[in-house]
């Protein structure tokens, strides 16, 4: 059986990092790392994300603050909030919560955002540094961030002569995870919904990272012996042996036949989805950090 990653485990000691972080930084220099979140709407899954954030941010020690709008706020309320945010300098982070409700414009908002304080790395700025390798100029995506730091647990700083393979090309995950992966010097094919010979392609990866959102798609013949398996996705499907109506999450991954197969593999849920509010954290001190002129933390 494959040795399961512990990805709440895994966080908690991120999140350890940063509190360490935050008190020297308000030790050295008086400044408290500051992060807003802005939510419009009443999803409930959003709330309990937000929620998350907040909790985690006053728990690291940052001046933490949340925008609540109304489902029908406008294009011009909302980016009037983040254009006061850009101008406060106590804010080094900020994040607008996605999705938007359907009559906003998510990427004008987001492209708005300073790429200093975009503290979830969809700026286009941060998207190009990072395209572009340089890892220490930008802030990247929290959740490819917080996958890298777990295949980085198992293989450590150098992927040298290893090959990877993402399935999934999206701008949010697939794009990120692999600039990173090749940043390590891993030898990186980017796999889609259009990719002839999905199965042979991942059967020979050492490093396989699901991000389709299609729940259980890889089987464990797509999984190379030993391999490290990073599951990124959370889908909702029927549990009817919990009762009617009763549903479960599952990743990408069919993790209990895969399992017999891979080397190392991140459960669903418990895996990946701890590590992105811990890289939101990260990434807000790394911010603070650079805005106080001081050599910003890293976090392994």
């Amino acid at each position: 059986m494959a040795t399961k990653i512990d990805g709440k485990q895994v966080a908690a000691s991120v999140n350890d990092a940063v509190k360490s972080a935050t008190l020297a930084l308000e030790k050295d220099t008086g400044v408290k790392p500051g992060l807003a979140v802005v939510i419009v709407g009443e999803d409930p899954a959003s709330h309990a994300y937000v929620g998350a954030k907040s909790r985690m941010a006053k728990e690291c020690g940052f001046n933490s603050i949340q925008h609540t709008l109304p489902e029908g706020a406008t294009q011009e309320e909302l980016a009037t909030i983040v254009e006061a945010l850009n101008a406060d300098e106590t804010i080094h982070g900020i994040l607008v919560q996605l999705p938007l409700p359907k009559h906003l414009n998510p990427d004008s908002i987001i492209q708005s955002i300073r790429p200093e304080k975009d503290v979830d790395g969809l700026h286009i700025v941060n998207a190009g540094k990072l395209a572009t390798g340089d890892l220490d100029g930008g802030l990247v995506s929290c959740t490819p961030a917080g996958a890298m730091i777990l295949v980085r647990r198992t293989h450590g700083e150098d992927l040298s002569g290893l090959g990877a393979v993402v399935i999934g090309r999206s701008n949010l995950f697939g794009k990120p995870m692999s600039a990173l992966l090749l940043a390590a010097n891993a030898t990186v094919t980017t796999a889609h919904s259009r990719t002839k010979d999905l199965f042979e392609i991942c059967r020979n990866a050492d490093i396989l990272v699901a991000a389709v959102g299609r729940p259980e798609m890889v089987k464990a013949n797509w999984v190379k012996p030993g391999a490290t398996v990073i599951d990124v996705g959370i889908n909702r499907i029927a549990a009817s042996e919990r009762g009617e109506g009763k549903f479960r999450l599952v990743g990408d991954v069919a993790f209990d036949e895969c399992a017999e197969v891979a080397g190392v593999i991140t459960p669903v849920p418990g895996g990946v989805g701890p590590m992105t509010i811990a890289m939101l954290m990260a990434n807000t001190v790394i911010a603070a950090h650079r805005k106080a002129g001081k050599t910003s933390p890293k976090f392994s």
